[in-house]
This record gives C-alpha cells, sequence and structure tokens, in this order.
C-alpha cells in the first residue's frame, strides 16, 4: 500500500544519494547535498533539483555510453 510505496521512495532516494555522493567526489560540486536541502525559496529549490536531475542524467548517459561501447567491442 501507500506505507510500502513510501518506504521504496525512501529507500531508492538514499541510495541515489549515496551513488551521487561516490559519483561527484573531485568535481567540486556537492549535488547530493543539492539534493538534501530544503528551501523555502521555491525558484532555488527548482533550480537545485534541476541540476540534481541534469547530474543524474549525465550519470546515466554515461553509463549507458560505457555499456554500447563495451558490447562494440565484444564482437
Amino acid at each position: 500500500g501507500a506505507r510500502f510505496v513510501h518506504m521504496a521512495y525512501c529507500f531508492t532516494r538514499h541510495v541515489m544519494i549515496e551513488e551521487m555522493k561516490k559519483l561527484s567526489v573531485g568535481t567540486g560540486i556537492p549535488f547530493a547535498e543539492a539534493v538534501k536541502q530544503r528551501s523555502k525559496d521555491m525558484c532555488l529549490a527548482k533550480a537545485r533539483r534541476r541540476a540534481a536531475y541534469n547530474k543524474l542524467l549525465q550519470i546515466l548517459q554515461r553509463g549507458d555510453f560505457v555499456l554500447q561501447e563495451y558490447r562494440k567491442k565484444a564482437r
């Protein structure tokens, strides 16, 4: 039910934040902290969300690219 969905969301969010922390080491940009922060200024909150979303998208695209290259070389 609703409690399970909420628990799954919280777990997924936690895993995503931990993964972003690992992947953003050395970039000088604290994306994981941006995801965790809460702001009263809605524009700032939306900007943080967009930055975190874009970083996650870049990470996923990079992972997909690496997998595609690996598959090409494996043939």
